[in-house]
């Protein structure tokens, strides 16, 4: 319901940005949360099938790479220390091991990640995202 609710200027209906980064996540639509959010492994469609909500607007940019590095250095990380902490197994199963986790967790989490960064600069208004209903412009001598 908070999505509903007017933001205190009036401009603008206020957006749940963990809600909307939850749908992105989920790899659907940020507004409605049920139609997909992708159209190709990473190319965003530019609208949404259902609702109608325009999502060309992103600029999700290297975001989602940097992010991705960062979520699995830290698991990859974690994992292999506390590995070779309790087994210490030679190098070749540390290399069968960690190579192919670092690969499948990265393709699987890049999507992901970018559809959160989607939600997340739909549900903040930013890159163009904003509502249909805008404003009125000024008289023309008052500009």
């Amino acid at each position: 319901m908070a999505r509903d609710m007017i933001e205190p200027d009036g401009a603008r209906p206020r957006r749940t940005v963990w809600r909307a980064m939850l749908r992105g996540f989920r790899l659907r639509c940020p507004n409605c949360g049920r139609a997909p959010l992708f159209q190709r492994y990473l190319k965003v469609k530019d609208v949404c099938a259902l609702c109608g909500e325009e999502l060309f607007h992103h600029r999700a940019d290297d975001a989602p790479a940097y992010f991705t590095i960062f979520i699995v250095g830290h698991i990859v990380v974690a994992a292999f220390l506390a590995v070779y902490r309790a087994f210490n197994p030679p190098d070749w199963v540390h290399f069968a091991l960690w190579v192919p986790l670092t690969v499948l967790l990265s393709i699987a989490l890049l999507p992901r990640v970018k559809g959160a960064i989607v939600g997340l600069q739909w549900a903040l208004y930013m890159h163009g995202f904003e509502t249909a209903k805008r404003l009125p412009s000024p008289p023309a001598g008052l500009a």
